[in-house]
């Protein structure tokens, strides 16, 4: 995701809103491709490293734990500014696979 100043805080920072919004969302795509796209999420958490400053932002999610009813995964969210990375936050989330 591209830097906007309409996404950033108070500070100046990338809203940690927004950080838990690309980590619950990368970590939705990542159980997508184990599972279909019948999932909600039950539980996820974010830490926030340090400030998130960039010119765009990475988020890397995989699968964790694949499973018939929940799926953990994992992701790392890195703010990217002169082609140098660095770890701004990361999350984890819980999702359930929604039975039809």
């Amino acid at each position: 995701m591209p830097w906007r100043p309409e996404v950033g805080q108070y500070s100046g920072y990338l809203h940690a809103g927004l950080i838990g919004t690309l980590i619950d969302t990368a970590c939705g795509f990542a159980a997508a491709t184990v599972a279909g796209p019948n999932l909600l999420a039950a539980h996820f958490s974010v830490n926030c490293l340090r400030p998130a400053v960039g010119q765009k932002f990475i988020a890397r999610a995989r699968v964790v734990k694949p499973g018939k009813t929940q799926i953990f995964t994992h992701c790392d969210l890195y703010a990217v500014d002169a082609e140098e990375q660095k770890l701004v936050a990361n999350g984890q989330t819980l999702l359930s696979v929604i039975v039809a």
